[in-house]
């Protein structure tokens, strides 16, 4: 699923209500066929979600067809129009993205409309409907920190983001740096200071150093949980931080996502030059 714009209401943030989009993604080395197949399947998935009236939620399907033969890579894509999928405020209480993560129990099915006094079998799948429209956007919000929280490596930052049913307990042991990634490293890319966690790895005989992170400001909003705070300074740099470019201090491409993380890659010397004298990473 994907959401559409923070979910503070500030001028900043825009006053409309975030708007929820199934997404389904799927990918096959095969042909035109398999793809139509997929999007198939692809819309069972997307389908099984309702949010808000019956039968009005829009959604997205895609399908990547890449042949081994080294051909063209074909993106196949179908969009299903809808007017729900916003998590208007208009029934029940408004979200408060800073609270902490609630483990709710939304009852299973879709109930589809009643045809006169008859009521038609509910149908399997997921109902969000206005009375959980709060607790959805809440969720929604920490999910996606929990994931970017979990993208630098610090267990705890990611852990006050989830609930115990969506595993929080696996991110509260020790942070070992043997058994796992820990947010352990800080670099100044592209001018702008970023924290999270590296590894160095061989690929096809060079070694690579790969560091993955987020913007030092967004980390420390997170790691204290504040929500809002991230959601609305997001928005505000949304035109501006994406990049992608090769940063000459550090030694390597870089991208930057418009959720302040960051990715970045560059050569490491090899073991026989690091032991001649004067050599440095």
């Amino acid at each position: 699923m994907t959401l559409s714009r923070p979910g503070r209401r500030t001028p900043s943030a825009g006053s409309r209500p975030p708007l929820v989009i199934p997404l389904a993604c799927k990918g096959n080395h095969s042909d035109s066929a398999t793809s139509a197949e997929q999007l198939a399947s692809a819309s069972a998935h997307t389908e099984a979600v309702h949010i808000g009236a019956w039968n009005e939620t829009p959604g997205l399907l895609f399908s990547t067809q890449l042949p081994t033969d080294g051909g063209t890579m074909t993106v196949h894509a179908l969009q299903a129009p809808g007017s729900g999928g916003r998590l208007s405020p208009a029934e029940g209480r408004e979200a408060s993205l800073n609270a902490p993560p609630c483990q709710a129990n939304v009852m299973p099915d879709i109930h589809p409309p009643a045809e006169g006094l008859v009521a038609p079998e509910p149908v399997r799948g997921c109902h969000v409907q206005a009375k959980d429209y709060a607790w959805f956007q809440e969720s929604l919000a920490h999910t996606t920190a929990a994931g970017l929280m979990a993208f630098t490596g610090s267990g705890h930052a990611t852990a006050r983001h989830l609930t115990d049913r969506q595993g929080r307990k696996r991110f509260t042991g020790l942070e070992n740096s043997a058994s796992m990634s820990i947010q352990d490293a800080a670099h100044t890319l592209l001018g702008t200071q970023y924290v999270g966690t590296d590894h160095v790895f061989r690929l096809n005989g060079p070694r690579v150093e790969a560091f993955s992170g987020v913007d030092a400001e967004v980390f420390r909003l997170l790691a204290r949980g504040d929500v809002e705070e991230y959601r609305a300074l997001v928005h505000a740099s949304r035109h501006v931080r994406p990049r992608l470019t090769f940063d000459k201090d550090w030694g390597g491409p870089v991208s930057v996502h418009a959720d302040g993380s960051i990715l970045a890659l560059r050569l490491l010397p090899g073991l026989d030059e690091e032991s001649r004298p004067g050599s440095t990473l």
